[in-house]
Formats: C-alpha cells, sequence, structure tokens
C-alpha cells in the first residue's frame, strides 16, 4: 500500500498571475494546503528548501506550525541541504519540531542542488576542508559530513562534558542534544541524485529520497534508471545488516485533467518527455511530467518503474495557483488515479 502526498517548492513572485506575491503568502498558503491535504486523506506534506532563493528556505518554522495544525498527515522536506547546516542546531530544532507534530516528522536531506549564488553556504559560515595537497575542498563531502554527525546526535547518547557548576542540576553523565525526539533518527531521507549516494545513504540507515533529477545518464528512461536506483539501494540495505524495512519515495509532476482548468493550465503537458541536458559539468536525466484524463493516467503511471518500486510517491505542485486549485489537484488524483495505484 502506498503512501501519497505533496511536495511544493514554495515559490513566490510579485506577477499579478501569481497566487503567492510575498514569503507570507507562500508560509501561510503552505500550512493551509497542508490542512486541506490532511482533510483530504492524503499521506505527506512536504516542502523544498532553497536559500538565497523567493523560496521556502528556513523549513522548522513551518514543520512546526504544520505539526500545530494537523493531527496525522506526515510533515517533511525534500530536501535541505546539508552544506549550509550546523547539525547540531539543527537537531534541536529538528527535534522540537517533531514533538509538536508528535513524531509525524520525515526529514529528507541532501547535499544540494545548483544554488542561487556562488558558494551560498560560505555566507552561512561553513567552509569544505582542505583536500589532499592543499587541494579545494569538497562541498558535497562537507554535505555527507554534517549528516553524519546529525544522525549521530539524533541518537540520543551523551557526548557533552557536563559543567562542574551548572546553572541547573544536570542528569548523570554527559549530555546529550535536547529536545530529543525518539524516533527521528529512523525517519531521515537521504536525497539521492546517483546510484553511487542510494548506496551510501542504504550504509547509512537513511530512507531513500530519489531525486527528480538523477546526474548520470545510461540511455534508459528516467524511470527505469530511477527504479535500478532504487534496487541497488535496496540490496545495499540489505548487505549493511539494518533491521528495519527502509522506505523510498520517488517525485512526479502528475497532474488529472477532469475540468477546464485543468486543461488550460496542464493540457499541453502530456506530450513531454524525459530532458537530458548538462548539470555542473555531466550529463544528467530528468523526469516528464504526466497531464491527461484520469483513465490514460493510471495506464501511464502503471508502467513506471519507480513508481511501482517506491513506497512513497510525492506529487509536486505548482503552489503559485493557489491553496484551492492545489488542493483540487491532490482531490483528483486520490479519488480518480491513485486508488488504482495501490493507494489505500
Amino acid at each position: 500500500m502506498k503512501k501519497i502526498g505533496f511536495l511544493s517548492f514554495g515559490h513566490w513572485t510579485p506577477s499579478p498571475h501569481s497566487q503567492t506575491r510575498s514569503a507570507s503568502d507562500t508560509l501561510l498558503q503552505s500550512i493551509d494546503l497542508a490542512v486541506a491535504a490532511e482533510e483530504l486523506g492524503a499521506d505527506g506534506a512536504y516542502f523544498r528548501v532553497h536559500h538565497f532563493a523567493r523560496q521556502l528556505a528556513s523549513p522548522f518554522p513551518l514543520l512546526a506550525a504544520v505539526g500545530a495544525r494537523t493531527s496525522r498527515i506526515e510533515i517533511g522536506t525534500g530536501v535541505i541541504d546539508m552544506r549550509y547546516e550546523n547539525p547540531l542546531y539543527m537537531a534541536e530544532d529538528a527535534g522540537a519540531a517533531d514533538l509538536i507534530s508528535g513524531g509525524r516528522l520525515q526529514l529528507g536531506v541532501s547535499r544540494g542542488s545548483p544554488e542561487q549564488v556562488v558558494d551560498g553556504w560560505r555566507y552561512f559560515g561553513f567552509q569544505p576542508a582542505p583536500g589532499p595537497d592543499g587541494q579545494p575542498g569538497d562541498p558535497a563531502q562537507m554535505a555527507r559530513q554534517h549528516t553524519e554527525v546529525l544522525l549521530e546526535v539524533l541518537k540520543g547518547e551523551g557526548f557533552a562534558e557536563p559543567h562542574p557548576r551548572p546553572m541547573f542540576p544536570n542528569p548523570p553523565g554527559l549530555l546529550r542534544i535536547e529536545p530529543h525526539a525518539p524516533g527521528l533518527r529512523d525517519r531521515i531521507w537521504w536525497g539521492a541524485g546517483s546510484r553511487a549516494t542510494a548506496e551510501w545513504a542504504a550504509e547509512k540507515g537513511m530512507n531513500l529520497m530519489s531525486s527528480t533529477l538523477l546526474t548520470e545518464d545510461t540511455g534508459v528512461p528516467f524511470h527505469q534508471l530511477q527504479a535500478e536506483q532504487i534496487q541497488m539501494f535496496r540490496d545495499a540495505w540489505k548487505a549493511a545488516g539494518h533491521q528495519r524495512e527502509p522506505r523510498v519515495s520517488v517525485s512526479r509532476s502528475i497532474f488529472p485533467l477532469v475540468d477546464d482548468r485543468d486543461r488550460a493550465y496542464f493540457g499541453a503537458e502530456g506530450t513531454g518527455s524525459d530532458q537530458v541536458g548538462q548539470l555542473e559539468g555531466g550529463r544528467a536525466r530528468f523526469g516528464k511530467s504526466y497531464a491527461a484524463e484520469p483513465d490514460v493516467l493510471v495506464e501511464q503511471l502503471r508502467e513506471d518503474e519507480a513508481i511501482a518500486a517506491a513506497d512513497t510517491l510525492l506529487l509536486t505542485v505548482p503552489n503559485q495557483l493557489g491553496v484551492d486549485y492545489n488542493a483540487h489537484v491532490l482531490e483528483s488524483l486520490l479519488t480518480h488515479v491513485a486508488p488504482a495505484l495501490g493507494w489505500r
């Protein structure tokens, strides 16, 4: 049985054609959309994180607010760029948001994506350690190191030496990050853009959030390449000997065409196909969008091998079209398409 949620990039623009013309619009509508998604029966509300952009950036105030307004739906990120993060401070924020939501946080993290500025993490006070022979440090490796620290402190074990004369009484032994959120360590997802990083995520005991693009191209369709990545992740997970079953998500743009608004907005999307291009000096493959009558969508999506291999499907939503329209898109998919794909 699959879980289905939405993924919002949280764009805003002062354009009169946008329903989100400010950061305030985007944040408040993100909360309202999560509430609407829960009322419709969806399983998750996920938000993308981009810095130096007119998009959602600081996730934890938003996640805490969504957690306080909802009671059942999973809340998460897809994904937080770990090049920018102090992992201990992040563990405090994440712990608080998880406790407010009653343990519903599903935290997607990764090494990040192409940025709006050059080396944006540098402005946040981070610098990769130099490589061998004084070569420039690798920001992706810095992101992985930050992630490993986060995973370690989320276990809830003490590591900090207490002050001999503390302001308040301490529990015995070394101190841990507070507040501690039990179980959150098992709800961390790695946003993998390649097969190799999917295997690394499995070794570290993180769930897999397979990217909307893959930074490699073998000539096969995107969904087949992504399904291969998922299988390699599961094989690596089994080899690592972890005791729990991992989760795997994929993201798609899917628009059931059920009324004239849908056809006006997305009627031309159904003719699309995978895109292959250059990303950060290498070839990358991007998945296509789906838009069709519900019965046609069902047949198309049944042929998507990655959707079949994943347990969670995240629907990327056009948040600038407003809460009401995005709730309509979710309701159309959950009503007319999702049951045929194994949901509920």
